[in-house]
């Protein structure tokens, strides 16, 4: 005996392709949040890395009055020494712009 079998039906199509949109609507956003996570974390790990290297450049140069900026994978960080309030010292500072996904990030530390 043979069966008629033409394929799928257009209703079952048409469930099986929302079904995969709903959930490509559900995980969009987690991903959209994770790849912002991991870009900040890359961009703060930068901005510590490049902290420890003006404070190391301090103890052999002793270098306090330099302000530039770098330019690294279309991030500007800002390096620059200012005065800490609490203990009168000089600090050195890391400062990264944000923009609409990234927050502003400013990380500072007193030469020991």
């Amino acid at each position: 005996m043979l069966w008629k079998n033409d394929g799928f039906f257009l209703l079952e199509l048409l469930l099986s392709l929302s079904a995969w949109f709903m959930m490509g609507m559900f995980f969009m956003p987690l991903l959209m949040e994770l790849s912002n996570q991991s870009q900040q974390l890359v961009r703060d790990k930068k901005a510590v890395q490049f902290l420890y290297e003006e404070l190391q450049a301090n103890l052999t140069e002793d270098r306090t009055n330099s302000n530039y900026s770098i330019l690294h994978n279309g991030t500007e960080y800002k390096i620059y020494w200012n005065q800490s309030s609490g203990t009168g010292q000089k600090e050195v500072c890391v400062k990264i712009e944000g923009n609409s996904f990234l927050p502003r990030t400013e990380i500072c530390k007193v030469p020991e």
